[in-house]
């Protein structure tokens, strides 16, 4: 699994990356043969000001399928990322199962006759 984590507007800490790598494996642990990659972007909206500015942008490259893309942003950065990845396991099984779904039934029936 690859994962691109970048910080925008702030400096990103070796906790603050160790904490989103280990959200990140967890919550996609479970289709993570699914995805090429994952690009994450943190980033501080506000700077000092503060407020819910802490933004979470995660996107979910999947072969053969549009990228998941999931956003979130609340007052902690670590919420933030909580919020995402949680969603973005979501997003992504949903996905995955959709199309297996669709694969399974646009497949050609094969009728074999007896004669």
């Amino acid at each position: 699994m690859q994962i691109d984590i970048q910080a925008r507007s702030f400096t990103l800490t070796k906790a603050l990356r160790k904490y989103a790598e280990l959200k990140l494996k967890s919550s996609l642990s479970g289709c993570k043969e699914r995805f090429q990659r994952v690009v994450v972007r943190l980033s501080d909206i506000n700077g000092p000001r503060g407020g819910d500015d802490k933004h979470c942008h995660i996107q979910v490259v999947l072969p053969g399928m549009p990228d998941v893309i999931i956003e979130d942003t609340e007052n902690d950065m670590y919420a933030a990322i909580d919020k995402a990845t949680h969603r973005a396991s979501l997003a992504v099984t949903r996905k995955v199962a959709r199309k297996k779904s669709f694969h399974r039934h646009s497949l050609p029936l094969r009728t074999h006759l007896m004669v």
